[in-house]
């Protein structure tokens, strides 16, 4: 009776785990790692805004020069949403529960008056932070590398929609993999296998399993982020006749994220965890 009364609630208990992972996840040999990754796009930036500037166009789309602005758009799809965001995602979403019980350190967190389901919401919610801080600089740095100071007011607007699709992917994909290693033994080849295996063939194979992969409805948003330009019709034409609409692609998203986190808390609650040797 008496731990039932002074166990926290089911949010306060994922706040207290939040803050102790927080500063883990920041300063983990991961971060720095995937810091590193998300550094890539900065120096490739970097190397066409000095192309530019000698006067050569860095990217030509149908024989026209694609603007500063263009570029940006296109390094959004190609760097972040297809490959930085998933990779983060699995790297972290896996490694929720899986590296506790690699270090033996599970027993520790689930032995204290809080809920296990919240000790998983906390952590995840710790995930969401740390790569916001990875991704963020990243993707401004980009942006004002590429896009002309007299072009910030007009593309603003398309610089928050991207900055809400690779919002949406970080929290979507960190609750797919939050599931995945919360339920399997070795969840990151399973992770990398989805990723770079069955989102990929499903992306490529006409037909409806396309719609099972976080990556079709993700990548359909593309194209009304970007300004009107070349390159949004050469991503149109990449993702097909087929796009769903926005609403159809912000639901499926939601019910992921709901569905993901759910099926994780409710997976860590009933499992017994086997530490390892």
């Amino acid at each position: 009776m008496t731990e039932a009364r002074v166990r926290p609630s089911f949010l306060a208990g994922a706040m207290r785990v939040f803050e102790l992972s927080l500063g883990e996840m920041l300063w983990s040999r991961r971060t720095v790692f995937m810091g590193l990754v998300a550094g890539a796009p900065v120096f490739l930036a970097l190397v066409a805004r000095l192309v530019q500037g000698s006067g050569v166009a860095p990217l030509r789309v149908n024989g026209a020069e694609v603007g500063g602005a263009g570029v940006f758009g296109m390094m959004i799809w190609v760097f972040f949403l297809r490959f930085i965001v998933p990779v983060l995602g699995v790297f972290y979403g896996t490694s929720l529960i899986a590296d506790e019980v690699e270090d033996r350190t599970l027993t520790y967190l689930f032995t204290r008056p809080i809920r296990r389901g919240a000790v998983l919401l906390g952590k995840y919610l710790a995930y969401l932070v740390c790569t916001a801080l990875v991704v963020l600089p990243s993707v401004m740095l980009v942006y004002f590398l590429l896009v002309p100071f007299a072009q910030v007011p007009a593309t603003f607007a398309a610089l928050a929609t991207d900055l809400g699709l690779l919002a949406a992917g970080l929290a979507v994909y960190g609750a797919v993999f939050a599931c995945v290693g919360a339920a399997l033994k070795r969840p990151l080849v399973s992770g990398l296998v989805f990723v770079f295996g069955w989102e990929q063939v499903a992306l490529l194979v006409p037909g409806y399993l396309k719609r099972l992969t976080v990556a079709h409805y993700l990548q359909s948003l593309v194209p009304h982020a970007m300004p009107a330009s070349g390159v949004a019709s050469v991503l149109q034409s990449v993702l097909g006749a087929d796009r769903p609409s926005t609403a159809v692609c912000l639901l499926a998203l939601l019910a992921v994220l709901v569905g993901g986190l759910v099926l994780a808390v409710k997976t860590v609650e009933s499992r017994e965890y086997v530490l390892g040797q």
